[in-house]
Protein backbone atom coordinates (compact mmCIF):
# COMPACT_ATOMS: atom_id res chain seq x y z
CA UNK A 1 0.00 0.00 0.00
CA UNK A 2 1.68 3.83 -1.53
CA UNK A 3 1.69 6.29 1.60
CA UNK A 4 -0.22 9.38 -0.12
CA UNK A 5 1.48 11.93 1.86
CA UNK A 6 5.21 11.00 1.19
CA UNK A 7 7.04 13.61 -0.51
CA UNK A 8 9.98 12.94 -2.05
CA UNK A 9 11.84 16.56 -2.89
CA UNK A 10 13.81 17.14 -6.03
CA UNK A 11 17.55 16.41 -5.56
CA UNK A 12 18.28 19.83 -5.93
CA UNK A 13 15.89 21.37 -4.24
CA UNK A 14 18.38 23.07 -1.89
CA UNK A 15 21.26 23.16 -3.65
CA UNK A 16 23.29 26.16 -3.62
CA UNK A 17 23.18 28.87 -6.35
CA UNK A 18 26.15 27.71 -8.96
CA UNK A 19 28.75 30.31 -8.93
CA UNK A 20 29.00 32.17 -12.15
CA UNK A 21 25.59 33.67 -11.71
CA UNK A 22 23.45 30.82 -13.51
CA UNK A 23 21.10 31.33 -10.91
CA UNK A 24 18.22 32.41 -12.96
CA UNK A 25 16.91 35.28 -10.08
CA UNK A 26 20.36 36.62 -10.57
CA UNK A 27 21.26 36.49 -14.13
CA UNK A 28 23.16 39.05 -16.15
CA UNK A 29 24.56 39.97 -12.39
CA UNK A 30 28.99 40.71 -13.35
CA UNK A 31 29.93 42.63 -9.72
CA UNK A 32 31.44 41.01 -7.23
CA UNK A 33 30.09 42.42 -4.15
CA UNK A 34 32.30 43.03 -0.80
CA UNK A 35 32.98 39.87 1.93
CA UNK A 36 31.38 39.50 5.16
CA UNK A 37 34.67 41.49 6.75
CA UNK A 38 34.90 43.95 4.10
CA UNK A 39 31.36 45.29 4.95
CA UNK A 40 32.17 44.97 8.30
CA UNK A 41 35.09 47.27 8.10
CA UNK A 42 32.74 49.26 6.09
CA UNK A 43 30.29 49.75 9.30
CA UNK A 44 32.80 49.81 11.90
CA UNK A 45 35.07 52.78 9.81
CA UNK A 46 31.86 54.50 9.57
CA UNK A 47 30.63 57.66 11.54
CA UNK A 48 27.66 58.78 10.39
CA UNK A 49 24.68 57.46 7.63
CA UNK A 50 22.48 59.41 5.41
CA UNK A 51 19.22 57.79 4.16
CA UNK A 52 18.26 58.81 1.04
CA UNK A 53 14.49 58.24 0.59
CA UNK A 54 14.15 57.83 4.42
CA UNK A 55 9.96 57.67 4.67
CA UNK A 56 8.27 58.46 7.96
CA UNK A 57 5.85 56.06 6.87
CA UNK A 58 5.92 52.82 9.66
CA UNK A 59 5.22 50.21 6.83
CA UNK A 60 8.02 51.53 4.53
CA UNK A 61 11.61 49.71 4.97
CA UNK A 62 13.70 52.96 5.22
CA UNK A 63 11.26 53.32 8.43
CA UNK A 64 11.90 50.09 10.43
CA UNK A 65 15.45 50.90 9.29
CA UNK A 66 15.62 54.27 10.23
CA UNK A 67 14.70 53.51 13.60
CA UNK A 68 17.00 50.53 14.35
CA UNK A 69 20.00 52.82 13.68
CA UNK A 70 18.48 55.56 15.74
CA UNK A 71 17.86 53.41 18.78
CA UNK A 72 20.91 50.57 18.06
CA UNK A 73 23.58 52.05 16.60
CA UNK A 74 26.05 54.78 16.81
CA UNK A 75 25.92 56.88 13.61
CA UNK A 76 24.48 59.89 13.21
CA UNK A 77 21.98 59.09 10.93
CA UNK A 78 20.91 61.98 8.50
CA UNK A 79 17.37 61.98 6.42
CA UNK A 80 17.46 62.79 2.82
CA UNK A 81 13.41 63.07 1.34
CA UNK A 82 12.93 66.25 -0.50
CA UNK A 83 8.86 65.92 0.38
CA UNK A 84 9.39 65.87 3.90
CA UNK A 85 10.49 67.90 6.38
CA UNK A 86 11.08 65.99 9.36
CA UNK A 87 11.28 61.98 9.71
CA UNK A 88 11.47 60.78 13.10
CA UNK A 89 11.35 63.93 14.86
CA UNK A 90 14.85 64.67 13.02
CA UNK A 91 15.17 67.41 10.11
CA UNK A 92 14.90 65.46 6.54
CA UNK A 93 16.98 67.19 3.56
CA UNK A 94 16.07 67.28 0.18
CA UNK A 95 19.34 66.17 -1.24
CA UNK A 96 22.75 64.93 -0.04
CA UNK A 97 24.35 68.05 -1.03
CA UNK A 98 22.30 69.99 1.82
CA UNK A 99 23.65 67.64 4.63
CA UNK A 100 25.42 69.61 7.40
CA UNK A 101 28.12 67.07 7.03
CA UNK A 102 29.95 64.59 4.40
CA UNK A 103 27.86 60.89 5.48
CA UNK A 104 30.45 57.81 5.51
CA UNK A 105 27.27 56.05 4.59
CA UNK A 106 24.56 56.91 1.90
CA UNK A 107 22.01 54.05 2.22
CA UNK A 108 19.44 54.09 -0.68
CA UNK A 109 16.01 53.48 -1.07
CA UNK A 110 14.93 54.20 -4.05
CA UNK A 111 14.07 52.90 -7.14
CA UNK A 112 16.03 51.40 -9.65
CA UNK A 113 16.08 54.46 -12.85
CA UNK A 114 17.14 56.60 -9.36
CA UNK A 115 20.24 54.82 -8.20
CA UNK A 116 23.25 56.08 -10.49
CA UNK A 117 21.57 59.51 -10.22
CA UNK A 118 21.88 58.88 -6.34
CA UNK A 119 25.61 57.18 -7.20
CA UNK A 120 26.80 60.40 -8.85
CA UNK A 121 25.44 62.58 -5.46
CA UNK A 122 26.91 60.45 -3.37
CA UNK A 123 30.65 61.13 -5.14
CA UNK A 124 30.05 64.81 -5.35
CA UNK A 125 29.48 65.10 -1.77
CA UNK A 126 32.68 63.20 -0.94
CA UNK A 127 30.55 60.26 0.08
CA UNK A 128 32.83 56.71 1.18
CA UNK A 129 30.19 54.14 0.89
CA UNK A 130 27.22 53.79 -1.68
CA UNK A 131 24.85 50.93 0.04
CA UNK A 132 22.07 49.76 -2.06
CA UNK A 133 19.26 48.37 0.27
CA UNK A 134 18.08 44.95 0.19
CA UNK A 135 16.48 44.10 -3.38
CA UNK A 136 18.40 47.02 -5.21
CA UNK A 137 21.02 45.91 -7.93
CA UNK A 138 22.64 48.51 -10.28
CA UNK A 139 25.66 47.53 -11.75
CA UNK A 140 25.68 51.53 -13.76
CA UNK A 141 25.55 52.76 -9.94
CA UNK A 142 28.22 50.48 -8.84
CA UNK A 143 30.79 51.14 -11.64
CA UNK A 144 30.03 55.42 -10.87
CA UNK A 145 31.02 54.93 -7.09
CA UNK A 146 33.45 52.74 -7.68
CA UNK A 147 35.40 54.91 -10.24
CA UNK A 148 35.10 57.54 -7.89
CA UNK A 149 36.73 55.67 -4.99
CA UNK A 150 33.68 54.77 -3.35
CA UNK A 151 32.82 51.08 -1.60
CA UNK A 152 29.91 49.84 -2.73
CA UNK A 153 27.77 47.22 -0.92
CA UNK A 154 24.29 45.97 -3.29
CA UNK A 155 21.47 44.19 -2.27
CA UNK A 156 22.02 43.89 1.74
CA UNK A 157 20.20 45.59 4.50
CA UNK A 158 22.72 47.72 6.31
CA UNK A 159 19.90 47.10 9.55
CA UNK A 160 20.75 43.09 8.73
CA UNK A 161 24.38 43.58 8.11
CA UNK A 162 25.00 46.01 11.56
CA UNK A 163 22.53 43.54 13.46
CA UNK A 164 24.36 40.64 12.51
CA UNK A 165 28.20 41.76 13.12
CA UNK A 166 26.60 43.12 16.31
CA UNK A 167 24.83 40.19 18.14
CA UNK A 168 21.16 41.84 17.53
CA UNK A 169 20.19 39.25 14.35
CA UNK A 170 17.54 36.82 15.80
CA UNK A 171 14.83 34.31 14.10
CA UNK A 172 12.34 36.89 12.36
CA UNK A 173 15.81 39.39 11.53
CA UNK A 174 15.25 41.19 14.44
CA UNK A 175 15.17 41.66 17.70
CA UNK A 176 12.04 41.29 19.16
CA UNK A 177 12.48 43.40 22.24
CA UNK A 178 10.24 40.63 24.35
CA UNK A 179 11.33 40.65 28.05
CA UNK A 180 10.12 37.54 29.64
CA UNK A 181 9.90 36.93 33.26
CA UNK A 182 11.00 33.23 33.22
CA UNK A 183 14.04 32.02 34.24
CA UNK A 184 16.63 31.44 31.71
CA UNK A 185 18.17 27.46 31.83
CA UNK A 186 21.60 27.78 31.63
CA UNK A 187 23.67 25.12 31.13
CA UNK A 188 26.52 24.50 33.50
Amino acid sequence: MSDACEFTPPADACALPAPGGSDPAHAGRTWQGPNAASRLGILRRARSIAIVGASSNPARASYFVSTYLLSSSPYDVYFVNPRADEILGRPAYASLADLPVVPDIVDVFRRHDDLPGVAREAVEVGAKALWLQLGSWNEEAAKIAEDAGLEVVMDRCIKIEHARFHGGLHLAGFDTGVISSKRQVVAR
